[in-house]
């Protein structure tokens, strides 16, 4: 049963105004997200999070696949 477009928007313009809705809901996300990245860098703990990735990365021991901790049985 199909309706009349003066009941309202037609099917095209409603998916079109979604469309429009969530690439604005995304693109805030986006800004959000963003800006909560930069708060976390120029904190305390951003700055050590930071400062033990560089470390992490310039260091020479791997444990190659090596689990972190072992078992042991008895």
């Amino acid at each position: 049963m199909a309706f009349c477009s003066c009941f309202g928007p037609s099917k095209t313009e409603r998916l079109e105004a979604e469309r429009v809705q969530s690439q604005e809901a995304r693109h805030r996300a986006a800004e959000a997200a963003q800006k909560r990245k930069e708060k976390f860098e120029k904190s305390a703990a951003g700055k050590a999070a930071i400062k033990q990735m560089a470390a992490m990365k310039q260091s020479n021991v791997s444990n190659k696949g090596d689990p972190v901790l072992k078992w042991q049985m008895g």
